[in-house]
């Protein structure tokens, strides 16, 4: 069984997640371009009993982060956890994304990912 590990910026928050992700996507929300910096987030979502971490984390609007550097890492849920594939340790190439959600929200200049799914706002 495959296990990917990730952390924040400066090491202080680790985590380690077995197994291959339940689905990988992209979202243009609002929340996830002010929380990113970016213009989407890059996410896989993986069941949570697959997922464990170390270090202190803060929480806001069920996002967790790094409360010494600020780096995001993920959004604990009762039966799943929603990693941002950034603050893995190895870079995700064999995780492309399967879907988009938010896309009414997506920069014109971006344009859709061929082959996944596209969602006006959130997956049902």
């Amino acid at each position: 069984m495959r296990t990917r590990t990730g952390s924040c910026l400066c090491g202080a928050v680790a985590y380690k997640v077995e197994g291959e992700p339940l689905r990988v996507g992209l979202c243009h929300c609002a929340d996830c371009r002010k929380t990113s910096g970016s213009a989407f987030v890059y996410f896989a979502v993986w069941p949570r009993q697959a997922f464990s971490h170390s270090g202190e984390i803060a929480t806001f609007a069920g996002r967790s982060f790094c409360p010494v550097c600020g780096g995001r890492l993920f959004c604990l849920q009762d039966a799943a956890v929603e990693i941002r594939l950034g603050s893995l340790d190895g870079p995700p190439t064999d995780l492309a994304p399967g879907y988009e959600v938010w896309t009414k929200r997506r920069e014109p200049w971006l344009h859709a990912l061929p082959g996944a799914d596209q969602f006006t706002e959130d997956a049902d």
